[in-house]
């Protein structure tokens, strides 16, 4: 399987972990929309900063 983590970066704190195993990813306007390959959602405020393939890595900036 080829399922992503994402991370995301608030301020100036390290990165955490938002969602594991992570099948698909939508936009919609400031927000992203990260579904679990179990169908769990999270929908932040964030902008895309890295999104590593290879790795299986996503990484999100939080907005204001």
């Amino acid at each position: 399987m080829c399922e992503s983590n994402a991370y995301i970066k608030r301020g100036d704190k390290p990165e955490e972990i938002l969602l594991e195993d992570v099948a698909r990813v939508t936009f919609g306007g400031e927000f992203v929309v990260l579904t679990g390959v179990l169908g769990n959602q999270i929908s932040v405020k964030a902008e895309v900063l890295e999104l590593d393939l290879m790795g299986h890595r996503l990484l999100l900036r939080e907005r204001d």
